[in-house]
Order: C-alpha cells, then structure tokens, then sequence
C-alpha cells in the first residue's frame, strides 16, 4: 500500500495513509485526504483560500479516477463550493458524463447537496485588491466588468513562487489504484481557464494493471502532450516507473510556443515503485523509510492476511 502526494497534500496524507492502513479503498482514502488540503486555509493553491481569478472570484477544478474501472469525474471552473473533490467524484458515480464544468457543475452541486461556502479569503483579497489597485489602468477600473482581460491575464502568477495544485495518487492493500487532484489554479488567470488538473490524461491518470500518474506546475503544458497518460502507457509497454518519467518529460521539451515553464511529474507502478521527474527544476517527490515519512510519500503498513 502507498501513497504519493506533493507538498500541498501534507494536510490530508496522515488521513490517508490511516485508512489504507485500515482497509479503505484507495478512491475513498484520497477523497478523505484531499477535503482536508481543500479546507486547509495555508494551502494557497487548493479550495478555500486558493488565489482568484483576474475578476477577483475563486473558481476552483479537480478529478478523480478509479484505475479498476477507468472510471472517472471532473469539474472546472467550479465556484462557490468547498470540495470539489467530492462533487467530482459524485460526477463519476451518479451521472452517464465525465466532465463538468462552470454553472452546470454548480447545479449539479446544489442537486446533490454539496456544501457550499466562500473560498475568497480576507488575506487573498487583499493581495488581489493591491494588484488591482497598482496593476489595472484607470479606465478599466471604471469599466472593470467590460475591461479587457487579455493583456491583464498575461500577469498570471503564483504569489508564492513554487507551490502546486494537490495530487494524490494511492495503492490500496486489494492491489487497486486511483487518482485524485484538486486545484484554484493560476492566480490573476482569465475567468473559465482550466489547467491540466480535471483533464483526465494530462494532469491525472490511474489504471490498476499499470500504475498511476500525476502533474503540477505549468499544466498548459502536460495537457499539451498528454503527460499523465503518457507515463502510465510507457509502463504498459514495459519501461519501469523511473524510464515512464523520464521519457515524458523528453516528450515536454519538444513543445515549442505558448507557456513553458516548470511541471513535476510524480507516478508510481503496481510494484508500489516510486518515479519522479521534472521539466526545468528536479522533483522534491521521493521514497523515505516508513520511520521517517516524507510529506510526499507514505507507505501504509500492510494488513495480515
């Protein structure tokens, strides 16, 4: 049994790694896991507290994937709700789509009772307001709901420098494997911008009789080149995890154009084998003994039989 998670996911991976420990199913854990980065108001990136978009509004994304089945929900652009972790998961389970996005998403939240809350803190106010205020040009902040974004959004940026959207990917003890990735995305990014987190295949991808991949950083680029889904199928065709890695972030230095930047590859085989790897910095992403857990990796202490 394991889990991997980044450093975003430190709130949730005590709680996950206890109910792997406990039997629980993967998909169950990392849900578990996850609502707790969601909420956690430290983590800048994820749910409540996350940074807004250029209008000053949280809109939030995440997915799950159930590698056994290959089953899996996504939301984007999801906004005045606090686990959309759960609401993604509920798009899985209960409807015949697998991606939802903006106001459908929010009514198919309320349909199921998903809590609600606001996730524009006072402090992430603030340092959007002082943006605005020494940033936006005058006549736009008169006409603010008309201006013109395009040239604004281009200030997209993560006020703290190298934090990441939460992934967690997990092995239960049945040998089963699943994904789960929640994010506020880029701060300042155009309204309705997704990112690679609730695309299945860039910034996510779990299938039980191969491994399991996840990305963070500059997911324009990983949805490019379909990086999470490529790792899972170059084990398939039999690289180990650490090859799968590597050999997709060869693939990312082949984009030319458009965003490039930095993207962390985290992933793990049915051997419970760890890969990491990364275009422009090296991943913080590995495999410490069970005495001294990483807020990265946890392995769970297997059941007897």
């Amino acid at each position: 049994m394991i889990v991997v998670t980044n450093n975003e996911g430190t709130p949730g991976v005590p709680t996950t790694a206890r109910m792997l420990a406990e039997g629980a199913p993967a998909l169950s854990a990392i849900e578990a896991g996850i609502r707790l980065v969601e909420i956690d108001e430290s983590i800048r990136t994820v749910g409540r507290g996350g940074w807004p978009n250029i209008l000053g509004e949280v809109e939030l994304d995440a997915s799950v994937m159930d590698g056994t089945t290959l089953r899996t929900g996504s939301v984007g652009a999801v906004k005045g709700y606090l686990h959309p972790i759960s609401i993604a998961r509920a798009v899985m389970e209960r409807l015949p789509h697998v991606f939802m996005v903006g106001a459908g998403a929010e009514r198919f939240a309320r349909e199921i009772g998903a809590e609600a809350g606001e996730n524009l803190i006072a402090d992430s106010e603030r340092v959007w307001r002082r943006w605005f205020e020494h940033e936006v040009p005058e006549a736009d902040k008169k006409r603010w709901s008309e201006a013109p974004l395009i040239d604004l959004c281009k200030q997209s940026v993560d006020p703290e420098i190298g934090k990441d959207t939460t992934t967690f990917i997990a092995q239960d003890g049945k040998g089963l494997i699943a994904g789960g990735v929640s994010t506020s995305g880029w701060a300042w990014k155009y309204p309705g911008r997704l990112g690679d987190s609730p695309v299945i295949g860039a910034g996510m991808y779990a299938d039980t009789r191969y491994g399991a991949c996840a990305c963070t950083g500059a997911g324009e680029m990983t949805i490019r080149c379909g990086t999470s889904r490529s790792v899972v199928l170059y084990m398939k065709m039999g690289m180990s995890v650490d090859k799968a890695v590597r050999e997709a972030v060869e693939d990312m230095k082949a984009l030319k154009g458009g965003l490039i930047g930095r993207v962390t590859v985290h992933a793990i085989d049915t051997k419970a084998s760890i890969g990491s790897g990364a275009r422009a910095r090296p991943s913080r992403n590995r495999s410490r003994p069970r005495s001294s857990p990483s807020p990265s990796c946890r392995r769970s202490p297997r059941r007897p039989p």
